[in-house]
């Protein structure tokens, strides 16, 4: 059976009331989606961080009035009903559609992360489907990090990944040889997002789902953060007692022009340098002195 999709910019509209609108006009789901390509990482906890331009799109059944629908919305919403777009989707198996966006991705030499459907040879695999939380090696920020433990990581390394989200840098770290990678994220959901992927990938043994950041275990050899710029520069001090003398920082999830304020922050402990840049986003490497 077809759908009906009904699709309008979010603009001043509280998200919310945009969602009960629809659901109460019958709406069988409401997404919330990206209408400009800006990326949101890493809220706070219990905040709903929502894009810039933000578009809702929700599907209701095919034999719906989309005329009648799309004026009762906008009714609800004070809003002109022409700011609504009707469109009939064919159905399909919605469940499997990212299967098509989806493929083995290779990052440096040797590592790479494939979806479970993949077929795949290569001895260092990383195996992740979408999920809740964010992270498949798609995004500029996760891809540098990948690249860079795929050059520097050393076998036997101490690693935490804080801000683990999926836990693909540390599935990464614990296929490429680390001893021990340690999971923090102040997510819940990210931590068992983490642990059933650490399981899936046979790697369960090898890293550690911490959900107190206080129970991270000092003496790191490399520390991983891919969280937003405003977080690493508080955080600088901490990683600092984190991360053993001699031992690395790697930080993502800075745009360009944030990365004089991050390395000034980290300048106390660290000597920074720049080891990637990719579609305005930029990844900081340090040693601890």
């Amino acid at each position: 059976m077809p759908f009906l999709q009904l699709t309008f910019d979010l603009e001043a509209i509280d998200a919310s009331l945009a969602e009960q609108a629809c659901f109460a006009a019958g709406a069988l789901s409401v997404t919330l989606s990206d209408a400009r390509d800006d990326a949101v990482l890493e809220p706070a906890p219990g905040e709903v961080r929502l894009w810039p331009a933000t578009r809702v799109m929700a599907l209701f059944a095919g034999d719906a009035d989309g005329s009648a629908v799309a004026t009762g919305i906008a009714s609800e919403l004070q809003i002109a009903a022409a700011r609504l777009q009707a469109q009939t989707l064919a159905d399909r198996a919605w469940e499997r559609e990212w299967l098509a966006h989806f493929h083995a991705m290779r990052f440096g030499q040797r590592l790479w992360v494939a979806p479970y459907h993949a077929r795949l040879e290569e001895a260092l695999v990383v195996r992740l489907d979408p999920g809740l939380a964010f992270g498949t090696g798609t995004h500029p920020t996760t891809a540098m990090c990948l690249t860079w433990l795929d050059s520097h990581l050393c076998p036997g390394a101490r690693v935490i990944d804080y801000g683990c989200g999926s836990g693909i840098l540390a599935l990464a770290a614990a296929r490429l040889g680390a001893a021990r990678t340690e999971c923090f994220d102040i997510d819940a959901q990210a931590l068992i997002a983490a642990a059933d992927n650490a399981a899936r990938n046979g790697l369960a043994d090898h890293i550690r789902i911490v959900p107190e950041q206080a129970q991270l275990t000092p003496g790191a050899d490399v520390l991983l953060a891919n969280i937003l710029s405003s977080t690493l520069c508080a955080l600088a001090a901490r990683f600092a007692r984190l991360v053993r003398p001699g031992g690395r920082v790697v930080l993502a999830g800075l745009l360009e022009h944030e990365v004089d304020e991050v390395t000034r922050g980290y300048r106390a402990w660290f000597d920074m340098c720049t080891f990637g840049a990719r579609d305005g986003w930029v990844g900081l490497a340090g040693v601890r002195g």
